[in-house]
């Protein structure tokens, strides 16, 4: 049995069933929007819902938190004046909890841009990590005050610096719980 030879490159046929010819399908057309069909989401009225809680609390803790560097941690009068320290001003454990604060800012500010975390580090753990090494940098200072401030006592930022602190251990609980 001979086999004709076909001049064209592709050839197709009950002989070639592989070469079969393929149908395209048809266009697809999408059915038309009009956006001002939909119902009107009306907003829930009664008591406010403790889910997204933990969100709100860790950026408003994160905010205080920050700002309280720029508190007075130390208040007292030298030779006739007041003089007001700020946390700021008291070395690197100052610094270091405003940049805390700042971190938790900007870990909200990139949740809400929609970038996220690995699966493997959750938010939760990161803002609980955060406020404990806040409130570590805050009791140290709370408990040690600078040999150069030696005439000042604890101020109120020292203690607002010491509740955002612990303000952010227990946002991360609460974010942790909503994640359950």
């Amino acid at each position: 049995m001979e086999r004709s030879v076909v001049s064209s490159p592709v050839t197709s046929g009950a002989e070639y069933a592989h070469t079969s010819r393929v149908h395209e399908p048809e266009p697809l057309v999408e059915p038309e929007y009009e956006p001002f069909d939909d119902p009107e989401v009306r907003p829930r009225r009664g008591m406010p819902s403790l889910w997204g809680l933990g969100e709100r609390a860790t950026w408003v803790a994160g905010l205080v938190l920050a700002l309280s560097a720029f508190t007075g941690w130390y208040a007292g009068t030298g030779e006739g004046v007041s003089v007001s320290v700020l946390g700021w001003h008291t070395g690197l454990l100052g610094k270091l909890v405003f940049f805390v604060g700042i971190a938790v800012l900007l870990l909200v500010l990139l949740r809400y841009t929609g970038v996220e975390l690995p699966a493997s580090v959750p938010e939760s753990l990161v803002v609980i990590v955060l406020g404990s090494l806040a409130t570590i940098f805050v009791l140290v200072r709370l408990i040690d005050i600078p040999d150069e401030f030696f005439f000042a006592g604890r101020g109120i930022g020292l203690f607002i610096s010491l509740a955002a602190a612990l303000a952010l251990i227990v946002a991360g609980l609460l974010e942790a719980s909503e994640e359950l």
